[in-house]
């Protein structure tokens, strides 16, 4: 029970549903999906094993079937699919996540959290802490207030941040920082990004993950990137 928005045309690559190409809301609206449907922990209540190709939008016939410019967009777009299925990314210190398998290190991709096929989103309820709130965060927070929390337990425990998130809902302090991920589908609509407005456009987006994770993208890269999510 749930409302999903997908672009339908780009001002540069043109139509997203054309020759072959299934971006847009159309090809949303056949896609399928049930609660757990590529979760990578197993949560799949048939237990289909977790598939980290996510987005299967755009293809190399899309990308060949326009000329001059509208070509080289539509060749990045690809490309930025492909990094976003396929770029490793080791998942370190994520609340939510690592503390939640007790696994230090998760070998991982954008589709770990971003698991639903060709819309991004969550496959099941897991609001996640990734450091968006932190104050040593990378993102621009200087803005937002600063909320010491104190655990009532143990006095000793001292959290800063500029939002405690779900923490908010349960008074849980594991729940600290937690929030839900955005569905990807319809970025282009949708800045500035971050639950507090913190990134500007999606290349601080990109900017943050690279840091966040040290993926080690190039400059070329992050362009490809951008360029996929500004078509969903």
């Amino acid at each position: 029970m749930a409302l999903s928005t997908a672009q339908d045309v780009d001002s540069v690559a043109g139509s997203l549903d054309a020759n072959a190409a299934s971006g847009g809301p159309t090809a949303l609206v056949d896609q399928p999906f049930f609660v757990g449907i590529n979760d990578p922990l197993g949560l799949n209540p048939f237990k289909t094993p977790f598939n980290p190709v996510i987005f299967t939008l755009y293809n190399d016939s899309w990308t060949n079937a326009s000329s001059g410019n509208t070509r080289a967009q539509r060749a990045s777009i690809v490309r930025g699919q492909t990094l976003f299925n396929s770029r490793p990314i080791n998942i370190t210190g994520v609340g939510g996540l690592n503390d939640a398998t007790g696994l230090p290190v998760i070998k991982g991709t954008c589709g770990t959290c971003h698991d639903s096929p060709n819309a991004g989103n969550h496959s099941v309820s897991a609001p996640l802490n990734i450091g968006v709130s932190d104050v040593t965060s990378s993102l621009d927070v200087k803005y937002l207030p600063v909320i010491t929390l104190r655990n009532k337990k143990h006095k000793s425990d001292v959290i800063v941040t500029t939002d405690p998130g779900r923490a908010l809902i349960t008074g849980k302090w594991s729940d600290i920082g937690k929030l839900k991920g955005p569905v990807l589908r319809g970025l282009a609509a949708r800045a500035p990004y971050f639950h507090n407005g913190s990134a500007a456009g999606l290349k601080e987006v990109i900017d943050f993950y690279n840091v966040r994770f040290s993926m080690g993208l190039t400059d070329a890269e992050k362009a490809d990137l951008v360029a996929f999510l500004s078509v969903l």
